[in-house]
């Protein structure tokens, strides 16, 4: 097992809704970390349009890019040649190929430490879990690891629902709660003042690198961070602060979610994981008796306020 700090980091998933903060993190941590930093991205999005300038300032802090197949063994092994540590950031809708990225990772003759995807709700978080459907690929990948995955040593970092993605109030799945600017008009799940633990987009970066630091503390681990503990009624109160004005509010019942829930995967609906996910943040499942931010090094002045993701979704700087 390595201990000391990771020396090359190779990347995957770079450029998607989580990847493209924790890769920046990354790339502008100071001091750096590793000696060099790889991102593995396709040569579809190595060359698209709407990613070159994101490419290009993370190339500017010294990171190099690998194209290739995600799914293509002779690639993957090539980009793992001399890498220490991977971080994966791959998305919902292909977490499944992880499993042959930690094969191939215990195969080969370098890498040491693995971060899974595993940024978002807790799927271990008690007896339930198991159960719930949004969690099925993760725990597949799970279970792979304890099984298969020996010699390289994996860390969880398991952040919570992201506090940015949670203020959005979708069209077309209202009952599952959220805020919108523009209309001035919240929709809460249940009192409103039930707790619920949650961490800033750009906070869920800072808690990897602060993990990388720390490889001591947080090697073979699953870390369970985030960056504060709220409450929906106290987001409404800091929407309504910042925008000067009263907003509209309605209820969603726990009971009406768990409702609308089982409709939505009855009909198939790619809305059905949100609720299920909305649901078990609302009952709870987000909440500990104590985070590992300070294993990691990192307290509660080290994270981001509640105000500043307000801040950015009423200046319409979404993630």
């Amino acid at each position: 097992m390595i201990t000391q700090l990771p020396s090359k980091i190779l990347i995957i998933g770079a450029t998607g809704g989580i990847g493209k903060y924790i890769t920046n993190a990354i790339v502008s941590a100071e001091p750096r970390i590793g000696r060099q930093i790889s991102i593995f991205t396709s040569q579809a999005t190595a060359t698209s349009p709407a990613k070159q300038d994101l490419l290009f300032s993370w190339k500017s802090k010294g990171a190099s890019i690998i194209t290739g197949d995600l799914n293509n063994s002779d690639d993957i092994k090539k980009a793992y040649s001399g890498v220490d540590t991977v971080i994966s950031c791959l998305g919902r809708n292909v977490l499944a190929s992880q499993i042959e990225l930690l094969k191939l990772a215990e195969e080969s003759n370098d890498v040491q430490w693995f971060f899974p995807s595993e940024y978002g709700t807790d799927i271990e978080y008690d007896a339930s879990s198991k159960d719930e459907k949004p969690h099925q690929t993760k725990l597949r990948v799970r279970e792979f690891i304890r099984e298969h995955v020996k010699r390289v040593k994996c860390t969880y970092v398991v952040t919570g629902p992201y506090l940015d993605m949670y203020l959005t109030l979708i069209p077309t799945g209202e009952d599952a709660g959220g805020y919108d600017v523009k209309s001035k008009r919240a929709v809460i799940v249940g009192s409103g003042d039930e707790k619920v633990g949650l961490t800033t987009m750009p906070d869920v970066g800072k808690l990897v690198v602060a993990a990388l630091r720390h490889p001591d503390a947080s090697m073979g681990k699953v870390l369970k961070v985030q960056s504060l503990v709220t409450t929906p009624n106290a987001i409404l109160e800091e929407f309504e602060r910042q925008t000067g004005t009263k907003w509209t509010v309605d209820h969603t019942t726990n009971e009406k979610l768990r409702e609308v829930e089982k409709e939505k995967w009855d009909a198939n609906n790619p809305l059905a994981a949100l609720y299920t996910l909305r649901r078990i943040w609302a009952e709870g499942g987000t909440l500990y008796e104590k985070t590992d931010n300070e294993i990691i090094g990192l307290t509660p002045g080290d994270m981001e306020p509640l105000s500043a993701v307000v801040k950015r979704a009423v200046n319409g700087e979404g993630y």
